[in-house]
């Protein structure tokens, strides 16, 4: 019987052969981060939720033609989603009209610091939300689920220096992109004149 102490690779085995608890088990274990790099590649609840499910459900049934090939579980279950947020990116791009940017928060609402660090955080989401999908995609695997460089290159099928270069295109764009708020991402002005660090 499946426990909480088998590895991936044998709950996913005995998931192959029918163990729902394996099954259970495996998605217990990996649904908080599947879903942290769903979100952060699709920057939509539901659409998380939905890539989410959709990479459990291939789980449970590919799972008796999973072999490990030098790749760990769980970078086949991050390519899974990754594969499977690209297409809705890909399907959304399709289907919805070209949107016009969002409206910026009103200055006066800056008075409360919880507020400005949710107004810093939206612009760092906006600036990576206009980043290419692929691009987006390293930045969010490497910087946001922590994974090494050799991790997420395995992930995204692409050689390690293909993976780096995604980066460092990734960043300049972010960088170039926030440069023009740049005091107002890292502090704002007192009535002195001088900047207020955060």
């Amino acid at each position: 019987m499946a426990t909480e102490r088998d590895s991936d690779e044998a709950l996913v085995a005995r998931a192959g052969r029918g163990d729902r608890r394996a099954a259970s088990i495996l998605v217990e274990r990996h649904t908080d981060k599947i879903y942290a790099v769903c979100f952060r590649t699709l920057r939509s609840r539901p659409a998380a939720e939905d890539a989410a499910q959709e990479t459990f459900l291939r789980l449970w049934s590919h799972a008796s033609k999973w072999r490990p090939k030098g790749a760990k579980f769980e970078t086949w279950l991050y390519r899974v989603a990754m594969n499977i947020c690209l297409d809705q990116l890909r399907k959304r791009k399709r289907e919805a009209p070209e949107e016009s940017a969002p409206e910026r928060a009103d200055d006066s609402l800056r008075q409360d610091d919880r507020v400005f660090a949710a107004e810093r955080r939206r612009a760092v989401d906006e600036a990576l939300e206009a980043l290419p999908d692929r691009q987006r995609m390293a930045i969010n695997l490497c910087c946001y689920q922590e994974l090494s460089n050799i991790e997420a290159a395995e992930i995204m099928e692409v050689s390690v220096d293909a993976l780096e270069s995604l980066l460092a295109r990734g960043r300049r764009a972010l960088r170039d992109r926030l440069a023009p708020m740049r005091e107002q991402l890292t502090g704002r002005m007192s009535d002195d004149g001088t900047a207020q660090h955060y």
